[in-house]
């Protein structure tokens, strides 16, 4: 059974006359017929009986008008949502993003793409770098937004515009009169880092290595998960940490953190997409609305 035979028949039986449904289909009186003929014979039914010179519906055709009425409206439905997709009208993305990315650099620019594309529903996950690539990797995630690199061969990354890592302290700390520390300095405080896997933790591991220390060469005394819970305990307490400028922005102009100014390098942010999974007209937009 086809959609183009549930079509002759739903013509048919409005119409009661094969010629003039055939008319109305473009097609030949025989082709419309044979169409018919198609369907009683494969399923052993007759949908039609000859009274006179016209035909009519049986019971059966009765019965099954209403069905193919009802396939038919719901083929009409997916074309339409195909064009509605295809047109930007509707559609859904999930993104996958590092807290950094997801709680300071995405809020504009989502806003922006929505205000285009109120029809597009965006879901966001927020989670460290490792968590979303393997997300991408998945087919959870559209797209990830992450500060930290990844390695996996099946995700396409493209560098984009980042932040800068700075080192903070609270106030009390005695970094807090100074200005600028020598690298060496960096093992005389106690620190309070991101876990792990973040991007955050990642680029200043990859630091102190240009600086000729290992993490293990910190006191550390506190990992966090939560770019929010670092800062609120190293304004609260005597310790340091390494932290995006964008987390702290608002900290440093009330002046309750002190930037120690020390060479640390601006750092990228990084698109993440399966480089095999097929690029929807939604995501192409969106990355034409973030300018990437």
């Amino acid at each position: 059974m086809t959609l183009e035979q549930l079509r002759i028949f739903i013509a048919v039986a409005e119409k009661q006359h094969v010629t003039q449904a055939a008319g109305e289909l473009n097609l030949t009186q025989s082709a419309t017929s044979a169409a018919i003929a198609s369907l009683e014979t494969r399923h052993g039914i007759k949908l039609f009986d000859r009274v006179g010179r016209g035909i009519v519906l049986t019971q059966t055709g009765r019965d099954f008008l209403y069905e193919a009425r009802g396939v038919v409206a719901r083929a009409k439905a997916a074309e339409q949502v195909l064009n509605d997709l295809a047109g930007l009208k509707r559609g859904s993305l999930t993104i996958a993003a590092s807290q950094t990315v997801a709680n300071y650099w995405l809020p504009a620019r989502i806003q922006q793409f929505q205000t285009a594309h109120p029809g597009i529903d965006l879901q966001i996950t927020i989670a460290n770098t490792e968590q979303v690539a393997q997300a991408v990797h998945d087919g959870v995630a559209d797209f990830g937004f992450v500060e930290g690199e990844t390695s996996d061969p099946l995700l396409a990354v493209r560098k984009i515009q980042g932040d800068s890592l700075i080192v903070v302290v609270g106030m009390k700390h005695p970094w807090a009169g100074q200005t600028r520390i020598a690298p060496k300095s960096l093992t005389a405080t106690g620190w309070i880092l991101r876990e792990p896997g973040s991007g955050t933790r990642s680029m200043f591991e990859a630091t102190l290595k240009k600086f000729g220390l290992k993490i293990s060469d910190l006191t550390i005394r506190l990992e966090l998960p939560a770019n929010e819970a670092v800062r609120v305990a190293v304004e609260s307490g005597d310790c340091a940490t390494a932290i995006s400028d964008l987390v702290v922005a608002q900290s440093l102009a009330a002046r309750t953190l002190h930037r120690v100014k020390i060479e640390l390098p601006r750092r990228s942010f990084f698109v993440l997409r399966h480089k095999e999974r097929y690029a929807s007209q939604a995501q192409k937009a969106l990355l034409a609305s973030f300018q990437i």
